[in-house]
């Protein structure tokens, strides 16, 4: 008991005391360095699936909206789970605390066993209804099925990482990741070209490599819960669902699920779009996503950060804590971005050689990374402006930006670009979507601080 008070008084500490820049170093770093890892090793599935053919690399263009979703589902009751956990931290109350993680737990639990079954049966329907293709309906088969039934360690790994976050515990939580990260990269090229005793599997090696990555994330993240988390209480023994807690939970995390939900349905009707120029616009526009994931996952790993000092500090009413911990977190967002902004205008050509690009892949390829980097600058404030609307348990905030941006903006704006009859037009709706972004999330921010922050 006096240990868990000690360890609680450290965090209350560290969230309530530290200087914000140390701080914000402090919590975000390790998940910058354990999201540039996973952002790597992304990137290096594609390269790899790029050797096998185009056509590979294609049909996990194809299954990113699926995969996307179920991150999606996972991130978002964790945002929900972080926000709620860290404010009963600041509350000082302890069985709040272990009721958050309990039932994230068992929310995780159900959403897994969703999964599991659409994994059963919905990938081929998913795949015709893009592509007669018949060899890439194949490889997305094969990959997306794999992802989906065996997506345990997926919900674990992000599920009790989010734990660890949202205890200020960020250096376990990258140990985790970064475990994960490894294992996936290892066992890429060993699974998927049969290198040592290992047997040839093309494109199920790739999927396989990804789950075996995410269930070692999620034993060991899952035995440093157990280990060193102890604000958490964990006990299964007489445990029953609180639907005020679930509501809680889903307050700040569906919106965040909805706002990934968007996201993909939005990449599922793009490449449709493409699809009518050609399957290699379709395998540009995976490897984008690919590519910019190395920028933006610092980003949303700085923005993670945020999330429980402000959570903490709002729920101790530290105002100009609150304050000061946005802008130092804008700045750094926008400096990341830049630096990718940069990258993506001077060495497009050579970003897309690591994917065997063909000369179309070229012609395509360079105009889009060089347009759609554009945007970089401005999405990092929207991403921070969205964490705090998270972090306060405006959730439905961050819904609203989102939507505005992807449905409302960008979607029709892509597809009037397409009528152009010029693939590379349809690159310029991401600038054009990111503005609106811009004016919604800053007259958002507006609103919570009046309502939420300005009389603390």
């Amino acid at each position: 008991m006096e240990e868990t008070q000690t360890k609680s008084i450290q965090t209350e500490n560290k969230m309530g005391t530290m200087p914000l820049g140390k701080l914000l170093i402090n919590i975000s770093l390790p998940m910058m360095i354990s999201m540039l890892v996973q952002a790597l090793y992304n990137i290096v599935d594609s390269i790899f699936v790029a050797k096998i053919s185009e056509n590979a690399l294609t049909a996990v263009s194809l299954a990113f909206p699926i995969q996307n979703l179920m991150i999606s589902t996972a991130v978002g009751t964790g945002v929900g789970i972080n926000a709620l956990l860290s404010m009963r931290l600041g509350q000082k109350d302890e069985r709040g605390v272990s009721d958050s993680a309990m039932n994230g737990i068992f929310l995780y639990f159900i959403t897994c066993i969703v999964f599991i079954i659409l994994g059963i049966f919905i990938p081929r329907i998913y795949f015709e209804s893009q592509t007669d293709n018949q060899e890439i309906i194949k490889y997305g088969v094969d990959y997306l099925s794999i992802c989906m039934i065996v997506c345990v360690g997926l919900y674990g790994a992000i599920l009790f990482e989010r734990l660890l976050q949202s205890t200020g515990r960020t250096v376990l939580s990258m140990i985790s990741q970064l475990a994960g990260a490894i294992t996936n990269i290892i066992f890429d090229p060993l699974l998927i070209f049969g290198i040592w005793i290992f047997p040839e599997l093309g494109i199920k090696g790739a999927a396989l490599a990804t789950v075996m990555g995410q269930i070692v994330g999620f034993g060991i993240s899952l035995t440093l819960n157990i280990l060193k988390n102890k604000e958490i209480k964990f006990k299964l023994k007489g445990f029953r669902p609180s639907i005020h807690v679930i509501g809680n939970i889903y307050k700040v995390g569906a919106p965040s699920i909805l706002l990934g939900s968007i996201g993909s349905v939005l990449t599922y009707l793009i490449n449709l779009i493409l699809g009518t120029f050609s399957t290699t616009a379709i395998a540009v526009y995976g490897v984008y996503f690919k590519l910019q994931s190395f920028i933006f996952m610092p980003v949303f790993g700085l923005n993670n950060g945020i999330v429980p000092i402000v959570a903490y500090n709002y729920g101790a009413k530290k105002k100009d804590r609150i304050t000061k911990a946005i802008k130092l977190c804008a700045i750094a967002a926008v400096g990341i971005m830049l630096v990718g902004l940069l990258a993506f205008e001077i060495l497009p050509r050579q970003l897309l050689s690591w994917f065997n690009a063909t000369d179309e892949m070229y012609a395509i390829g360079i105009p889009a990374l060089r347009r759609i980097a554009l945007h970089f600058p401005i999405a990092a404030v929207c991403i921070t402006l969205i964490s705090v609307f998270q972090a306060l348990g405006k959730g439905l905030m961050s819904m609203i930006v989102s939507f505005v941006r992807q449905i409302i903006v960008l979607l029709p704006a892509a597809y009037l670009l397409s009528l152009t009859g010029d693939v590379n037009n349809i690159w310029w709706a991401f600038i054009i979507a990111e503005g609106a972004s811009l004016i919604t999330s800053a007259i958002g921010m507006r609103i919570v601080y009046r309502k939420e922050i300005r009389n603390l």
